[in-house]
């Protein structure tokens, strides 16, 4: 196998092949090993290293990992899976027990991110000397490098994706090339620390009162938001799968895969078309099984809500129409970078009626999953050695989870809220995001702080209405799960926050009742300076 990966870490050979070469390797290793323990006798079998990986406390998804552990795999290194929500105790106990080589950290959400740091430092408080790998969708080489690397003298190393990973362990593991790969890897980091410094110096920033003088105007004196055609929830307990599977966005999907490309252009790519036509192909035919044979349960809860902002950058939610009961008040985060040519320092309670406006507004929430189900079809996966199957999957109940988004977002527009009634888009306008409204999520980059998400569970109940629990971290189960709020602003468009001054966290804590460590636990990653 190890030729599997040499091509791979070469571009000569494409992840799903290698995925799949690791699916035949398995299953003749799993039916050889009764007699290849019979016949040793006490002989070793030869690795390149051994290396122990997990997907950090609070933190659900674990298909970059997954994959990682297949290439590392089909390239001779033994690899200790410890699966998701994996506490920081656990992974140093199993790393001392297994004597592991390498230890591989993966996360999806921002908590995450704080969660390896805390991995930093305990690794060096009990005195390891392994190095460590950094990787997942929201970890970055800037923040290795600033947050994580100076908690822990050894190695820490990002490695962004499949490709990268066997040629970083084969250097922190080579007896030649190991101090020279670590003291590379440390003066590099060490350079972008001082860089970033010199960029946060340089940075020039709003105050808080200022941003929000400069805030995202609109004459509410001409405004009459429209009022939902119902207001309290509605549930979907199985939403037809056939209907989502025409929502997908497969651009995404590929990405997964590592193919690059765009679909369906990637189709006829004259590098990766021919390897991204037959796993489209093998994709489809799985999804016609997942709706066939009943894998999968779409499920779902939405609501609508009186609303009003207030305090600039808040949102009370009432009970009813009379406004009287606050049912729950969410918090927002307003950019504070300097702004050309007039535009407006975007917060989200921008896009709905301020309280003294006098005027009724209206907000709306919802959390879907495609992920009921899935368990039990992966365990049988697992038990046959087919990864390819298996991250196939995951893949797939994702991108019908987003799918699900998509479609209920459409419905609501035109249907439970109305407010753009008469939309026909194409699926390619949909994806572009031409429609009317925006449903950002919590934990996103106009929504920051996750803990936003808590306070929208308590008003859909999304836990007993649609089979969806949240972490400690607040990442949701099923992770083939998607939740967001529902503006319906006609201007209201997707933003990112950008970097935040200490004036707006320590605001924003004493708006949510925190401590102002505890708001930059939840906002480090768009904090513009160091706590």
């Amino acid at each position: 196998m190890n030729l599997v990966g040499d091509l791979f870490g070469a571009g000569k050979m494409f992840l799903p092949q290698v995925v799949k070469s690791a699916r035949v390797m398995k299953k003749a290793v799993a039916y050889l090993l009764p007699f290849m323990e019979a016949e040793k006798a006490g002989c070793e079998i030869q690795s390149n290293g051994k290396i122990l990986m997990a997907t950090v406390k609070g933190d659900v998804h674990d298909i970059g990992k997954n994959i990682v552990g297949v290439v590392l795999q089909c390239n001779n290194y033994e690899v200790v899976d410890l699966g998701v929500m994996v506490p920081a105790e656990t992974i140093l106990q199993k790393a001392r027990e297994e004597r592991v080589d390498l230890i591989g950290l993966s996360g999806l959400i921002t908590p995450s991110l704080d969660e390896m740091v805390h991995m930093g430092r305990e690794l060096e408080r009990q005195g390891f000397h392994i190095p460590l790998l950094i990787g997942g969708a929201t970890t970055s080489r800037i923040h290795t490098a600033v947050k994580i690397d100076p908690q822990y003298q050894a190695p820490v190393v990002y490695v962004p994706d499949a490709s990268r990973a066997v040629g970083v362990a084969a250097s922190l593991l080579s007896e030649e090339r190991r101090d020279a790969f670590a003291r590379e890897v440390k003066d590099e980091y060490a350079a972008a620390r001082e860089r970033r410094s010199g960029q946060q110096q340089k940075r020039r920033q709003l105050s808080i009162g200022d941003a929000r003088r400069n805030r995202f105007a609109t004459n509410w004196g001409e405004r009459r938001p429209l009022k939902p055609t119902f207001l309290g929830l509605k549930v979907f307990d199985d939403y037809p799968l056939a209907e989502l599977q025409e929502r997908i966005d497969w651009s995404p999907f590929f990405q997964t895969w590592e193919l690059a490309g765009r679909y369906p252009r990637i189709l006829d790519d004259a590098v990766v078309g021919e390897h991204a036509r037959q796993l489209f192909d093998d994709a489809r035919a799985m999804l016609s099984r997942i709706q066939a044979e009943g894998w999968l349960t779409a499920r779902a809860v939405l609501g609508f809500w009186p609303a009003n902002s207030v305090n600039d950058d808040d949102l009370e939610v009432y009970a009813d129409q009379t406004r009287e009961k606050v049912v729950a008040r969410f918090h927002f985060i307003r950019q504070q970078m300097v702004k050309a040519g007039g535009e407006g320092n975007l917060c989200l309670a921008d896009y709905v009626a301020p309280k003294a406006s006098g005027v009724e507004d209206y907000i709306g929430a919802f959390a879907v999953t495609t992920g009921i189900g899935i368990e039990k079809r992966l365990a049988r996966f697992e038990a046959a050695h087919d990864d390819y199957q298996s991250i196939m999957l995951k893949a797939l109940a994702d991108r019908l989870a987003e799918a699900f988004a998509e479609r209920l977002h459409e419905r609501v527009r035109r249907e439970f809220w109305g407010y753009a009634a008469d939309e026909a888009l194409s699926n390619e306008e949909l994806v572009a995001e031409k429609y009317i409204g925006i449903r950002p999520a919590p934990g996103y980059p106009a929504c920051p702080d996750h803990t936003e998400k808590g306070l929208l569970w308590e008003l859909m109940k999304a836990d007993e209405h649609a089979g969806i629990r949240l972490t400690e971290s607040f990442a949701m189960l099923p992770a083939a799960s998607v939740s967001g709020f529902y503006f319906s602003h006609p201007k209201a468009r997707y933003f990112g926050t950008g970097r935040i001054a200490r004036d707006q966290v320590q605001d924003y804590a004493m708006r949510k009742g925190m401590s102002v460590e505890q708001a930059e636990r939840w906002l480090a990653p768009i904090l513009a300076y160091e706590p």
